[in-house]
């Protein structure tokens, strides 16, 4: 009778509707590395600000793609079949992947430079439907102008980047025209995969003066093998993505990626607390640090002038 009771119990219990005041945030990424990391944190700790915590009243679920467009579309239908309260796709490709898949559920992207030239909104102030979210639109013409400070003797500037990424293409296109304004030229080297990154960066050497990467979640994921190109080839790396520098690159203006996913997280605050995505305007991430990296610098034949290490924000020794 007492196991009758028991599996009667455990039965009514699995029956049991969701807690009417939880609320699921579904995440999905690209790939795993740490500026795409920081930003799933930072969405967290900001719900967690407001009120909507794990175990209490939130469902937090995480899917990575591994770097692979086709389970970013096989996670978004996933996601979209389960319903959550609320959406976040990190990256552009995430973000084309979950828009695709739902007109229904509230999407707020993030790390995502050019929403537009991505075809994932129609108008910045007024995005309509059930999209709206923050860009890291990286701010292209102060890396140029870094560069030079660092290396007044530069000429030519290595972009490496994965051309199947509409962010990589749309920065392109602004590193360009920044570029001719300041009498460089732009030598471009693609890799469509983590495994060809080492080999686009070696086509670099003797072609470029630095080599620049852009924030492309596929040369970022395998950004080791481009350092150790860059250092056998003493070619300065610069990257817009400061948690990278750490990583080996000499130098990074840019944003801060949990406070970029704090920006977002009070975004989708907003939306679970009822309003409509589609009205609310996209945003532009706000603050960027300058990370420099002395022993990368040593390694690649560099040495910072006074005046960039007098307002980095963060040396890495």
């Amino acid at each position: 009778m007492r196991s009758l009771l028991i599996a009667l119990a455990a039965t009514v219990a699995l029956s049991l509707p969701a807690r009417a005041d939880e609320v699921t945030v579904a995440v999905t990424a690209i790939v795993e590395h740490p500026a795409l990391d920081a930003v799933r944190d930072g969405v967290k700790e900001a719900l967690a600000a407001a009120g909507y915590k794990e175990g209490e009243n939130l469902k937090f679920l995480y899917e990575s793609a591994q770097g692979n467009p086709a389970t970013a579309a096989q996670i978004a239908r996933q996601f979209a079949g389960e319903a959550p309260s609320v959406i976040v796709p990190i990256s552009t490709p995430s973000a084309q992947a979950v828009v695709s898949s739902t007109r229904d559920i509230p999407v707020v992207f993030t790390a995502v430079s050019d929403p537009l030239g991505a075809q994932l909104i129609k108008d910045m102030d007024k995005p309509g439907g059930n999209v709206t979210g923050l860009s890291d639109l990286s701010p292209v013409a102060e890396h140029v102008a870094l560069i030079k400070e660092i290396l007044p003797n530069v000429k030519s500037i290595g972009y490496l980047y994965n051309s199947g990424e509409a962010n990589s293409v749309s920065l392109l296109a602004v590193l360009k025209t920044e570029a001719e304004k300041a009498g460089l030229t732009i030598v471009e080297s693609a890799a469509t995969k983590s495994a060809e990154v080492q080999g686009a960066a070696r086509a670099l050497v003797g072609r470029a003066d630095v080599i620049y990467i852009p924030t492309d979640n596929t040369i970022i994921s395998a950004l080791e093998g481009a350092v150790a190109v860059a250092e056998e080839a003493k070619l300065p790396l610069f990257t817009a993505d400061t948690d990278s520098v750490s990583r080996g690159a000499v130098a990074a203006l840019g944003f801060n990626y949990h406070d970029v996913g704090m920006q977002t997280g009070d975004i989708v605050v907003r939306v679970l607390k009822g309003e409509n995505p589609g009205d609310i305007a996209v945003k532009v991430a706000a603050g960027t640090d300058l990370v420099i990296n002395k022993g990368a610098a040593t390694k690649m034949g560099v040495t910072f002038p006074e005046s960039v290490l007098g307002r980095a924000t963060r040396v890495i020794e």
